[in-house]
């Protein structure tokens, strides 16, 4: 995180108090080349001005470049959990799907069992005939 505070900067006002050059940060590592804040002219109320304003601006765009990583990792995050929510639902499908097959495939093999055990009581019914015959 780089962090510039502009409160140990002189105000205006007070530009015979400047700071050394060599106290003022010139780079601003995350900025390419040429957006980097040139260093002021200490003699110049308007230059002082200015580069406070370039670094306040430099800060802005390291802040707003932040938050939009923050966003896009955030974006990556919703988008593995969309991809997930997916395929649970296509695999709930599946799995509906299979419900129902089997739930068919036991409701016809109740009904053949049901017309095995009536056939199986029909055949006892004949033996016992046929044994009460004999």
């Amino acid at each position: 995180v780089y962090s510039l505070s502009l409160t140990h900067w002189p105000q205006v006002s007070s530009l015979n108090d400047t700071p050394p050059e060599d106290s003022i940060p010139l780079v601003f590592p995350e900025l390419d080349q040429q957006l980097q804040p040139l260093p002021p002219c200490h003699d110049s109320a308007e230059s002082m001005q200015v580069f406070k304003q370039h670094c306040q601006i430099a800060e802005e765009y390291h802040e707003v470049k932040k938050e939009i990583a923050l966003l896009e990792e955030r974006k990556k995050e919703l988008i593995a959990k969309l991809d997930q929510a997916e395929k649970e639902k296509v695999d709930a499908a599946q799995l509906v799907r299979e419900f129902e097959a089997l739930t068919e495939e036991n409701r016809t093999l109740k009904l053949a069992q049901a017309q095995c055990v009536e056939q199986l009581e029909k055949l006892r019914i004949q033996y016992q005939k046929r044994q009460g015959s004999s």
